[in-house]
Parts: C-alpha cells; structure tokens; sequence
C-alpha cells in the first residue's frame, strides 16, 4: 500500500509543477484590473532588437533565394 501512497504524492507534485505557471498566470490577471502585467505598450510600437535581427534573417534568406535563381 505504501507504493500506491508514493505514487499519488509523486503524481501530486507533478501536476502542481504542470499546473503553476497557470495559477500565477491567474493570479496577476486578477491582480491589477484584469491587466496581467501592468501597463504593457501595444505590440510593435517599441524597438526590439529580437525584431530587427530576425528582419534582418529574412531578408538574407529573401536575398539568397532570389539569387539563386
């Protein structure tokens, strides 16, 4: 019996694992106004390096794929 007790408690520790960015997702939501992180700028009206390599990626690809033909 003391397999079973195991195997819950493991299971259980799991699943909060599995289940916890959810539940903090929740709790920030309710948190401030239904507004889960604050006062976030609307997307694409700041700069972002992420964004400006990954045009940049594009646009090489675009480039060699043209030449390439």
């Amino acid at each position: 019996m003391g397999e079973v007790t195991e195997l819950f408690l493991v299971m259980l520790v799991i699943a909060a694992g599995a289940f916890a960015p959810l539940g903090y997702f929740i709790y920030k939501f309710t948190q401030t106004n239904a507004k889960p992180f604050g006062e976030t700028e609307p997307h694409g009206d700041s700069p972002s390096v992420i964004n400006d390599l990954a045009e940049k990626v594009i646009g090489m690809i675009k480039k060699g794929m043209a030449g390439g033909k």
